[in-house]
């Protein structure tokens, strides 16, 4: 299966929650842990042992990983691979970008089959071009497996690219989505390339979201959004969305029902509004 038919069916069958798995160090504090491959590794066993059978997606961040070298990326790949063999897909967030076969390079770590971080699906960077994402783009393909592309995101810095104007006056954000929809052209039951639409943005009626793939909206809880602002945010295209969680709900842990309890919560919330749409 595609990586767009596996996440809409893990959408429809527990939700579209992608809740993250984002130990950086003030998290680890919150939890007791200390701020070293140990605290990360426990931390990190501890939201796939809570929510693995339980969400959509888990969506690591790899940073916070890598800075703490080959054991903290050994962490990761442990991650990876008991939060896939749950079942869950694993979004990898990693937003690489690059040219040629330095791109390659970047798609074969975290795309290609065989890859210790092999994932569903990575997020990457297109501002050194949209074509610039070709490698990664043909392997996601050729493995299965997706891309979420940055479009519009929920950082303030964010607008000055996104939403410059091209001599053809459409913004950069849009020329993203517009590449997105081509990609996804004729896929059932929905495409495998995605695009970063942030939750905290408002109305986006100026975009066309209809994509024909999913849109990851970080910004539910710690950041300000709520579930409920969903559809005005959306519109048509809310059923694409797969909304990211981190902070509002890691913050209950290490508890494991903690934990569970406030991802149903989100899960519950954004059904409702989704059905509401």
């Amino acid at each position: 299966m595609t990586f767009g038919a596996r996440l809409r069916h893990a959408m429809d069958e527990r939700g579209p929650l992608c809740v993250g798995i984002d130990p950086h160090a003030s998290l680890l504090a919150d939890w007791g842990l200390g701020d070293d491959v140990a605290g990360v590794e426990r931390f990190s066993r501890t939201v796939v042992e809570a929510l693995a059978e339980r969400v959509a997606v888990f969506k690591p961040q790899a940073a916070f990983f890598e800075r703490f070298g080959s054991r903290g990326i050994a962490v990761l790949e442990r991650t990876v691979a008991d939060a896939r063999a749950a079942g869950t897909l694993v979004l990898m967030d990693a937003k690489r970008g690059d040219i040629g076969s330095t791109m390659a390079a970047y798609a074969e770590t975290f795309l290609h089959k065989d890859a210790p971080l092999f994932s569903d699906a990575l997020t990457v960077s297109p501002y050194l071009g949209y074509g610039s994402l070709k490698p990664a783009v043909e392997l996601a393909r050729e493995s299965g497996a997706g891309l979420f592309v940055l479009a519009l995101t929920s950082n303030p810095e964010g607008a000055e690219v996104q939403r410059a104007v091209r001599e053809d006056g459409r913004t950069i954000g849009a020329t993203m989505l517009a590449h997105l929809a081509q990609e996804n052209a004729g896929a059932t039951p929905m495409g495998s390339f995605g695009a970063v639409v942030g939750a905290t943005l408002g109305d986006l009626s100026a975009f066309d979201l209809d994509i024909n793939g999913p849109l990851l909206a970080p910004g539910i809880g710690a950041q300000g959004a709520t579930a409920a602002d969903l559809p005005a945010v959306f519109g048509a295209a809310v059923r694409n969305v797969v909304p990211n969680v981190s902070r509002g709900v890691l913050r209950h842990g290490p508890d494991l029902a903690g934990l569970r309890d406030s991802a149903a919560r989100f899960a519950d919330e954004i059904r409702a509004a989704v059905a509401s749409a």
